[in-house]
C-alpha cells in the first residue's frame, strides 16, 4: 500500500477532501508534502473540524517515536470509535499506556504517539498486514465525519 494508493481511496468518497499542503504554499512549511482528509462537500477546508485521517511523511517536533526520518517510512493515522480503538489496540483510548508499545513497528496497527487519547490509531507504513484494514478504518471514518456533518 502506498501513499497515493490511500489518496486515490478516499478521493472516491463522497465528499471526500484531501489538503496536501506543498512548499510556499499558506500552510507551514512542516506539514508541507503530509496529507490531511476531511469530509468537505463544499471543497472547503473546514475550519474548525479535525481531519479524520492524516498522512505524515516525517517526524513532527514532540512526535519523533515513529521514526519516520527514515527513507520510505511514513504513517496514516485515522480517527477510530473509541470501541474500535478497544478492539484494535488492545486498551482504552482514555487511558492508553504506551509502556512496551514500539511506536516504530511497521505494519502494524498502534495507538496514536500523542492523540491516541483523541481516538486516533496510526500505521506506519502499511503494508500486506493492514493494508485491507487501513481500507476499512478509512470507509468508517469518512461515513462517520459525513453523518456528523449531516446531523447540524
Amino acid at each position: 500500500m502506498t501513499i497515493d494508493d490511500i489518496l486515490g481511496r478516499v478521493r472516491t468518497f463522497p465528499g471526500s477532501l484531501v489538503l496536501s499542503p506543498e512548499a510556499g504554499g499558506e500552510y507551514p512549511e512542516v506539514a508541507w508534502g503530509d496529507h490531511f482528509v476531511y469530509y468537505a462537500p463544499d471543497g472547503r477546508v473546514p475550519q474548525r473540524i479535525q481531519p479524520y485521517a492524516t498522512i505524515v511523511t516525517k517526524n513532527y517536533p514532540g512526535d519523533e517515536e515513529s521514526r519516520l526520518d527514515a527513507d520510505g517510512r511514513w504513517r496514516i493515522n485515522i480517527h477510530v470509535t473509541r470501541e474500535r480503538f478497544a478492539t484494535l489496540v488492545g486498551q482504552d483510548a482514555s487511558t492508553v499506556d504506551f509502556a512496551g508499545v514500539d511506536l516504530a513497528a511497521a505494519d502494524t496497527v498502534l495507538p496514536h504517539p500523542v492523540y491516541a487519547r483523541a481516538g486516533l490509531v496510526a500505521v506506519v507504513s502499511p503494508g500486506e498486514r493492514t493494508g485491507a484494514l487501513v481500507a476499512d478504518l478509512l470507509r468508517d471514518a469518512h461515513d462517520r465525519a459525513m453523518a456528523r456533518a449531516n446531523r447540524t
